[in-house]
């Protein structure tokens, strides 16, 4: 169990007011997190400070060859007044598999949900109230050694910053328009595709400002050798319900694996839906359009949840998903995995962490 130490803030800032937008990742609470690695020392030091600029050499190692991980998770208030996190122990997990990939030492699974749970509970006047609102969570490691070499870094610094955030896309609920991406590639399997960590969406940023440019929400990604299987989408993991079977891409080592998506697959087996976890090729999606058996579609994430897809865009062709509107199962899943992060919905599996 950690150690830390809490120094407040002698000039808390002001909140937002209620009809203020939160647009995403733009205002920080009044606290962090920071512990700090020493090679031969190990993780120490650990404290909750007034969030403020950090200090690091020019030669710091996440500047010059990106030795760094990120996570995202939220806090919500539930109905019962307590604070609670959505499976916290999913992304230490996957933070440690991340950090494997890039010989970043890990931190133990119960420090790393400490760590989040206390500075939650010293900022939780932070999240807001809001309908489709809540605290957005963003734990982080970086290298910071002072060494133009390329090796792995001597010291890192294990950060958490927190975000009262609405809804991830101004449109809510409403499906979005995605960019199939045919020029690009963002990952290979035995690359880093699978890690959360900054290279991965710098790969996607030409991409996605291409598609921003031509009206399109997200880009869907390609496999980077074929050129023609479904990967992911930028900030989501990607469902299909064709012909009552729901399909998803297969994790195979260039797709990062979603704590959404693996919720997501639950439930649908536990209502009874056949779910399929295997390559799709881009083909038998636009087939399945053309019969008229692509039924819904939609992507999962910590940041949207549930974002349904209305549209898709390949070169000139634009194929429209039904009539473009928020399909059933899209709907009851979202419904679902909100209920049970607010409380609204029986937890069955265990996966709702109160912050005490």
């Amino acid at each position: 169990m950690l150690d830390i130490k809490i120094n407040k803030t002698e000039t808390p800032k002001a909140k937002p007011a209620k009809d203020d937008p939160l647009l995403f990742g733009t205002i920080f609470t009044d606290h962090m997190f920071i512990m700090d690695y020493v090679e031969g020392k190990g993780w120490h030091d650990a404290r909750i400070v007034p969030y403020g600029e950090i200090t690091l050499p020019p030669a710091a190692t996440i500047f010059h060859y990106g030795q760094g991980v990120f996570e995202g998770l939220k806090a919500y208030n539930g109905e019962n007044g307590q604070v609670q996190l959505f499976r916290p122990d999913m992304n230490a997990k996957r933070s440690n598999r991340s950090s494997d990939r890039l010989c970043i030492p890990q931190i133990p699974e119960e420090d790393y949900v400490q760590a989040i749970k206390e500075l939650v509970k010293l900022d939780k006047d932070w999240i807001p109230s809001e309908p489709n609102h809540s605290l957005y969570i963003r734990p982080f490691i970086i290298g910071t050694d002072p060494f133009l070499g390329l090796r792995t870094s001597a010291y890192y610094k294990f950060i958490v910053i927190l975000s009262p955030v609405g809804p991830y896309y101004p449109e809510g609920l409403d499906p979005v328009g995605i960019w199939i991406e045919d020029d690009y590639v963002r990952a290979v399997r035995g690359g880093i595709g699978e890690a959360k960590t900054g290279g991965n969406y710098a790969a996607s940023i030409l991409s996605q400002v291409k598609a921003h440019d031509e009206g399109y929400s997200q880009v869907l990604w390609l496999d980077g050798v074929h050129r023609k299987y479904i990967e992911e989408v930028g900030a989501m993991n990607i469902f299909f319900k064709i012909d009552g079977k729901v399909v998803t891409p297969m994790l195979n080592g260039s797709i990062l694996p979603g704590i959404t998506r693996d919720s997501v697959i639950h439930l649908c087996k536990e209502w009874g839906l056949e779910v399929e976890e295997r390559r799709v090729a881009i083909d038998e999606i636009k087939e399945a359009w053309e019969k008229g058996i692509l039924e819904e579609v939609w992507g999962t994430g910590t940041a949207a949840v549930i974002s349904p897809v209305g549209k898709f865009r390949m070169g000139d062709e634009v194929m429209q998903v039904k009539d473009g509107g928020i399909g059933e199962i899209s709907q009851k899943l979202y419904d679902t995995v909100t209920g049970i992060q607010l409380g609204k919905v029986e937890d069955k599996h265990g996966w709702v962490v109160p912050v005490e």
